[in-house]
């Protein structure tokens, strides 16, 4: 199947799996690129706001499908190089993590 053709499909179920108002954040590498600060800033508006469902959309190597990247309420890149979906779940994982801690109030080595 063509990579465009695979792409659309994607994002089809992508965008039919998502819970009614929930806020989407597809990480695509062409997204913005937020210091984990940032990351956990917008995390906390989310939560404050009452819209704890966020759900983020790992596309394939090539992206995801342009009905995905248009819908999104943010586009993040983690970075720029292509990674494995499981390496991406990590990272993401771990920035989760990191910004549950740093909205804690635990100290952030990085400031």
């Amino acid at each position: 199947m063509p990579p465009a053709l695979l792409k659309a499909r994607e994002a089809g179920l992508i965008l039919g799996a998502l819970p009614a108002g929930a806020r989407l954040v597809a990480l695509d590498r062409d997204g913005a690129t937020w210091s984990s600060r940032d990351f956990a800033e917008r995390l906390a508006a989310c939560l404050d706001r009452g819209s704890c469902a966020i759900v983020f959309a790992i596309g394939r190597a090539v992206g995801v499908g342009a009905s995905v990247t248009y819908r999104p309420d943010y586009s993040l890149s983690l970075c720029s190089f292509s990674w494995p979906h499981f390496l991406v779940r990590g990272m993401l994982l771990e920035q989760l993590y990191r910004a549950q801690q740093i909205l804690a109030g635990h100290p952030y080595h990085r400031e």
